[in-house]
């Protein structure tokens, strides 16, 4: 008779995609999973901290997956390589949403300085919980900062 082994979602995840080196993506636990051609996709294991009084994912959790995974559709689809920032985002909530979530992400039209995109969150039985639509505006890649907190200034050849 074989035991079997119960794995927590986030052991699940230690070697699944990457981290984000966005600071409030870490703490959140946001993995990544792919960026190309103007589509995103990235996931989150849902801890109680995540949760709201129904021991459900918080909606403000959800809307942060949502807009996070268009923006990295939207910076995908950029021959510039440019940054984004959000202009608008809708989300609609279609079912409370456990487990480990899945948001894919798609560029819908890109102009000269906007991108389009639209998002599915899915839960671990691969059911969609929310929807979004978001409007990113292309910026200049800002500054970054490195592992000792000071700033870094890449070089930004579109510039030249």
């Amino acid at each position: 008779m074989s035991k079997q082994v119960q794995i927590n979602p986030q052991t699940q995840l230690a070697n699944l995609g990457e981290e984000l080196n966005v600071p409030f993506l870490k703490l959140l636990g946001v993995r990544f999973l792919s960026a190309e051609m103007g589509k995103g996709e990235i996931l989150l294991a849902l801890k109680p901290e995540h949760t709201n009084t129904w021991a459900v994912a918080h909606g403000g959790v959800l809307l942060t997956l949502m807009d996070v995974a268009m923006a990295v559709a939207a910076r995908s689809g950029d021959p510039s390589d440019r940054s984004v920032v959000t202009i608008e985002l809708k989300n609609n909530f279609m079912q409370a949403a456990n487990g480990i979530l899945r948001v894919k992400a798609d560029t819908v039209r890109r102009t000269a300085t906007m991108a389009f995109c639209e998002a599915k969150l899915y839960n671990d039985q691969g059911e969609i919980c929310c929807m979004a639509t978001g409007t990113f505006q292309f910026i200049k890649r800002l500054p970054s900062k490195n592992a000792n907190g000071e700033r870094v200034i890449n070089e930004d050849l579109r510039s030249k």
